[in-house]
């Protein structure tokens, strides 16, 4: 058995969840940060990287109780995203790791989201073909063999996230813009 205590803040959602043997999800908390950016039409990435600190250490604690199982090791989002927000993750998973005498994995952003759908009812076999939509990243990944990947193509400025916001905006509509333009399309 392999208990695993990870933690993501790549972003502006501070998320910390503790799974077993790779796919049991045995608790996971999110805080999300909408609210704090709101008035600012998207992610200010000094205030993500406060919002994160200020609340991760009570996330781990939360996820921990929940879970009820001893960890394995430590894992924390290394890149891409921001890096204040980055680093806040990282740090704090590589300081429990040490006071903990756990080993601590550094996980690319990009591929989590890809392994993520190996959570899925029915997850794909490889070789797959992925679409990765996630804030500032959005691209068409090639997937042969686990942790082998060929980029097919991304977007060159935006992600097709950040581009909702901006027309959200502009068509003076709330932050974040994907739900508010789903809204008022319907």
């Amino acid at each position: 058995m392999s208990v695993l205590l990870g933690i993501e803040t790549s972003c502006d959602e501070t998320g910390v969840a503790v799974v077993k043997d790779g796919f049991q999800v045995l608790s996971n908390e999110v805080a999300s940060q909408i609210d704090v950016h709101r008035e600012f039409g998207g992610v200010v990435p000094e205030i993500a990287s406060r919002q994160h600190t200020r609340i991760i250490s009570q996330l781990v604690r939360k996820a921990m109780a929940d879970a009820g199982v001893a960890i394995d090791a430590i894992a924390a989002t290394r890149g891409p995203g921001l890096m204040g927000s980055l680093l806040v993750g990282l740090s704090f998973g590589k300081a429990l790791a040490f006071a903990w005498n756990k080993p601590f994995l550094g996980i690319h952003h990009i591929e989590g989201h890809i392994f993520s759908a190996m959570f899925c009812e029915t997850p794909p076999v490889f070789p797959f073909l992925a679409l990765v939509v996630s804030g500032g990243h959005t691209q068409l990944v090639q997937c042969p063999a686990p942790h082998v990947y060929q980029i097919l193509g991304s977007t060159r400025d935006d992600a097709i996230g950040e581009s909702f916001d901006k027309v959200a905006r502009l068509l003076g509509l709330p932050y974040p813009g994907g739900p508010s333009i789903q809204k008022a399309a319907e």
